[in-house]
């Protein structure tokens, strides 16, 4: 094997892992797969015969290159005053395919990744790096241009928001799977009791319905949760079921066509956020219509 086809090979064996990082720090597919083309590049202008450890190099690189995007966004105007949802990893309900093992291989729900997009560039990238993917602190210390005690620091903040926003969803996905349904049902039947009663007291609605300027929903509370999902319970007849980021979802899609995703994080047996993506266009580029 030559040289080329040697570093090639090496690339493609990290592939999958720093598509992964990718995801976490842009919360995009596209520009995931644009990051990882990128880190590839500068693997094939760089001289790496003095790398020990081509994993943590490609690692860090990757890293760099999503945290200068995540800045360029900013520099540019391009970072919305609202948030947006995050792509959606969509797969069949059995499980998640391999495929998708390695991008959700620790839950990394479209909960987390809302909250993720809340974090300053250097916060984010200082936990993921770590939190995620357990690079030391003084590898990415200078990604930053920090101290390694300083970069500490990002993280533990970063934390810390992840801890008070993030909800870890019940692992049963055969008990998710009964309160979604029991949802959908309670929709289909136009019942608002049945709806509240699957509802954590405190549950969070989040919505992207896309456009310009972007349209974006968040309330709060099983009252106001159930009212706006009783509103579109004319579309509920036309829901399957899937895995959104691992966790239990459906698809809405009227004659195949893709309308929104809906990702369901349930807890203690009761819905406790719901993240939904309604942006057509985003849909069709991901789902295919």
């Amino acid at each position: 094997m030559n040289a080329e086809k040697e570093l090639t090979a090496m690339f493609e064996a990290h592939r999958d892992h720093l598509r992964a990082v990718a995801y976490r720090m842009l919360g995009s597919l596209s520009e995931a797969d644009d990051a990882v083309q990128e880190t590839w590049l500068r693997l094939e202008r760089t001289d790496v015969r003095d790398v020990a450890n081509m994993g943590g190099w490609l690692t860090t690189v990757v890293g760099r290159v999503c945290l200068n995007l995540l800045r360029s966004r900013r520099t540019r105007g391009e970072e919305p005053l609202e948030p947006s949802m995050p792509d959606p990893v969509v797969t069949a309900p059995e499980g998640v395919d391999p495929e998708h093992e390695a991008l959700l291989s620790d839950s990394v729900g479209l909960a987390l990744l809302v909250v993720l997009q809340t974090l300053e560039p250097a916060e984010r990238l200082a936990f993921v790096l770590h939190d995620m993917f357990a690079v030391p602190f003084d590898e990415i210390a200078p990604i930053v241009d920090r101290t390694p005690a300083a970069t500490r620091q990002l993280a533990s903040r970063a934390r810390r928001r992840v801890r008070d926003a993030a909800v870890t969803p019940d692992p049963d996905l055969a008990r998710q799977r009964e309160v979604v349904d029991a949802f959908m049902a309670a929709s289909r039947a136009g019942d608002f009791d049945a709806l509240v009663a699957v509802l954590d007291p405190d549950v969070v609605l989040r919505a992207d319905a896309g456009g310009a300027p972007r349209t974006w929903l968040e309330v709060r509370g099983a009252l106001e949760v159930a009212g706006r999902a009783f509103m579109f319970r004319r579309f509920a007849a036309y829901v399957r079921p899937v895995l959104v980021n691992g966790v239990a979802g459906v698809v809405t899609a009227p004659e195949g066509r893709p309308l929104s995703v809906m990702a369901f994080t349930v807890t203690g047996g009761r819905v406790v956020a719901l993240d939904i993506l309604s942006d057509e266009d985003r849909l069709a580029a991901l789902l295919g219509a």
